[in-house]
């Protein structure tokens, strides 16, 4: 586009994308089912993808992790567990309104700790490249607590 030239907002603005259109085919980890909102493909992003995951309840996903990938995690609704570390044995609980951040290349799993209720979050990830590791890792029993403790939130 040349300095001259008016964007074309219409057709490179915003774009709304219906969440009964999402698409699943975007890779997978056994136990969760991941479905893609935001790409280069559906919305032009170059430097995110976003969509939804949900976990039945009582489910867990296995081992993984998204390479360089930067994950940030939304609860809507449900329980989150989250394990993480070379043998998944640490652990820390999210609820509706709660974030998770996911550094790069992290072994981690989702786990739903709800036996009745499905876990359903937004995903929102730094890169459009549908990394997904896979991993066979033992895991640790019983994995060690992590609270959220910072300047800002003291432990208990």
């Amino acid at each position: 586009m040349s300095p001259d030239s008016q964007p074309n907002w219409r057709d490179h603005g915003v774009k709304v994308i219906p969440g009964s259109q999402l698409d699943p085919n975007t890779p997978q980890t056994p136990g969760m089912a991941r479905a893609a909102a935001i790409t280069h493909a559906r919305a032009g992003a170059n430097k995110l993808w976003a969509g939804t995951v949900t976990i039945d309840a009582d489910a867990k996903t296995g081992a993984h992790h998204h390479g360089e990938l930067e994950s940030v995690i939304y609860v809507v609704s449900g329980r989150a567990r989250m394990r993480w570390g070379d043998s998944l044995e640490f652990v820390a609980d999210a609820g509706p309104g709660d974030f998770i951040f996911v550094p790069p290349f992290v072994p981690h799993q989702e786990i739903n700790a709800s036996q009745t209720e499905a876990l359903n979050w937004v995903l929102v990830r730094s890169g459009q490249d549908p990394i997904v590791i896979n991993l066979d890792i033992e895991s640790a029993e019983p994995p060690e607590i992590v609270r959220w403790i910072d300047p800002l939130h003291p432990a208990p």
